[in-house]
């Protein structure tokens, strides 16, 4: 056998002995197997809302209280978190974002800025499924390597802009890290990151069960989920502000 061609067939055995998630793939791929790891596309289309229930502690204040988040198809997001005997909200209608004025619990608008962020935040499966509806779209980017482990990465583009990086485990392709620019309480833009973890089936769907929020690169919120709910009817009045 010629040497060249000796070469090649080593080289393709080689090839063939490397792993899939070491070898180059495309966005939509990657997208494919993160949907499958979830349950399969078919299981996280049948989802029209989500709720979950549990703790948030707010690690820099010390303080913590009980959770709800309630998620519905494709933009509606709702976020009740009782501290201190009062329950804060912030909600995304579709349309608007809102919420609850700690100080003198009265609904309030958000920002614009507050808003779009809001918006973003609470795109669900969709944007998974139909990017291409919301102006999504997903770029493969090189390895990085997380807490010690290397993760692949997607880059997430939003139709106004603004950008997030997904970490990717390539053993599970499950959801590591969500990485973005975001603001804090008081409005200033800071780098915003999502470590999800403790994964567990629910239904047909595998979900996050933890959440630890950074901002700044600070740690701010803990959450753990104990309840999850799939298509409970919440209506979209259920979003929206009680009184304008």
């Amino acid at each position: 056998m010629h040497k060249a061609v000796r070469i090649l067939v080593v080289i393709s055995i080689a090839a063939s002995l490397i792993p899939a998630a070491a070898q180059a793939q495309t966005a939509q791929q990657v997208l494919d197997k993160l949907i499958e790891a979830q349950g399969g596309r078919a299981a996280l289309a049948a989802i029209k809302d989500m709720t979950y229930t549990g703790t948030a502690e707010m690690v820099q204040f010390g303080m913590s209280g009980g959770m709800t988040m309630h998620q519905k198809e494709p933009n509606k997001m709702r976020m009740d978190i009782e501290i201190m005997g009062m329950v804060i909200t912030q909600a995304f209608d579709g349309e608007a974002g809102w919420y609850t004025n700690p100080q003198t619990g009265t609904e309030e608008a958000m920002t614009e800025q507050q808003a779009e962020e809001m918006k973003r935040q609470s795109i669900g499966n969709t944007a998974l499924l139909a990017p291409d509806q919301l102006g999504i779209s997903y770029a493969v980017k090189p390895n990085e390597t997380v807490d010690g482990k290397e993760h692949l990465v997607l880059e997430q583009a939003f139709k106004d802009g603004r950008r997030a990086t997904l970490y990717i485990d390539p053993a599970t392709y499950l959801l590591y890290k969500t990485k973005a620019m975001g603001s804090s309480p008081t409005g200033e833009e800071m780098l915003s990151e999502v470590i999800t973890s403790d994964y567990g089936k629910e239904g047909d769907i595998i979900v996050a069960k933890s959440l630890t929020i950074f901002q700044g690169g600070q740690e701010f919120i803990r959450v753990k989920f104990t309840k999850v709910a799939f298509n409970s009817g919440l209506t979209d009045d259920f979003f929206k502000r009680s009184a304008k």
